[in-house]
């Protein structure tokens, strides 16, 4: 083990996007980080490209299939399984790191001795480009539960090996159609231990169209009420629970379900007045705006509903 540049496995997990990929992979392999750097493609739902396949000493790049189950969550955790890193990274398939990346949350995670590091991004939708870096008191498990914290992007995530498949625990594959499972996992990385911040922008996100759950709204609803359920801790902030509760409330004002998506703004503006999601679920509930203009619009911030 060096001590000084610990090995790095970085995670892609990819399904039908091969231009957007071999960007990604590209970026991880030009990491000026002086130790080895390990890329492993799991290919989810799709046949892998053994022509990816690199076998040099310090860049090997490592291609499989994702043999759990279907979807984001699966996919990372099959990668995890077969890497060979002391630090495991995430990359989704349609983003860039910057070139200084492991560099600065290898030191950082050497610095602090913590588990998990993260970074701020530039989000890039259409023409423009936004950015956003959190602070360290932006990831702690209170504020998380407050907000979703997206400047804390997944393509930024570091973790040692030891702590993702011990104390925190690998990414839950029971959550539905993977939407969230990131969130879940970083409650989880934030309730275990304190998260480092490299507070710069590191990764390039392309946002929005690109997304495999852009307009997914069952998926949504179910995933999120999963959540809280699985995070009971909700129920103590309710400006959190609120939060969670409006997007609901959209996914079913957006799937045409109009009382599902009052009884759900109702709750929410009872947890938090405030919460502007409830007053969306509305409006698109009384057909008064498209749930696709507000995307359009909460995208051009580099934000989501």
């Amino acid at each position: 083990m060096n001590q000084e540049f610990p090995s790095v496995s970085v995670i892609i997990a990819t399904h039908d996007r091969p231009q957007l990929l071999a960007k990604a992979i590209e970026a991880v392999r030009a990491q000026d980080y002086a130790g080895q750097v390990q890329c492993v493609v799991v290919f989810d739902r799709n046949e892998p490209d053994a022509t990816l396949v690199r076998t040099d000493a310090s860049r090997p790049v490592v291609v499989v299939t994702n043999d759990r189950t279907p979807g984001l969550a699966g996919a990372r955790n099959a990668g995890a399984a077969a890497a060979s890193g002391e630090l495991l990274a995430f990359c989704d398939d349609d983003d860039e790191w910057l070139p200084a990346k492991l560099r600065l949350q290898a030191g950082r995670l050497a610095e602090t001795g913590a588990d998990v590091a993260v970074s701020g991004i530039h989000v890039s939708y259409g023409d423009k480009t936004i950015t956003r870096v959190p602070r360290p008191e932006d990831v702690t498990h209170a504020e998380l539960l407050r907000r979703r914290v997206m400047e804390a992007h997944p393509s930024t995530v570091v973790v040692r090996r030891t702590a993702f498949l011990g104390k925190i625990g690998q990414v839950d594959e029971e959550i539905p159609g993977s939407y969230g499972e990131d969130y879940d996992w970083m409650l989880r990385a934030a309730a275990a231990g304190p998260i480092a911040v490299v507070p710069e922008p590191l990764v390039t996100v392309l946002w929005g169209q690109t997304s495999h759950f852009n307009r997914k709204w069952r998926t949504i609803s179910d995933a999120l009420q999963y959540l809280l359920h699985k995070h009971p801790a909700f129920a103590d902030d309710p400006r959190g629970l609120a939060r969670v509760q409006g997007q609901i409330a959209f996914a079913h004002a957006a799937l045409g379900e109009r009382s599902a998506a009052r009884t759900w703004a109702l709750r929410t503006l009872r947890n938090s007045w405030r919460e502007r999601r409830a007053y969306l679920a509305l409006l698109v509930s009384l057909r008064v705006l498209s749930a696709d203009r507000v995307l359009r619009l909460a995208h051009a911030t580099g934000r989501g509903v």
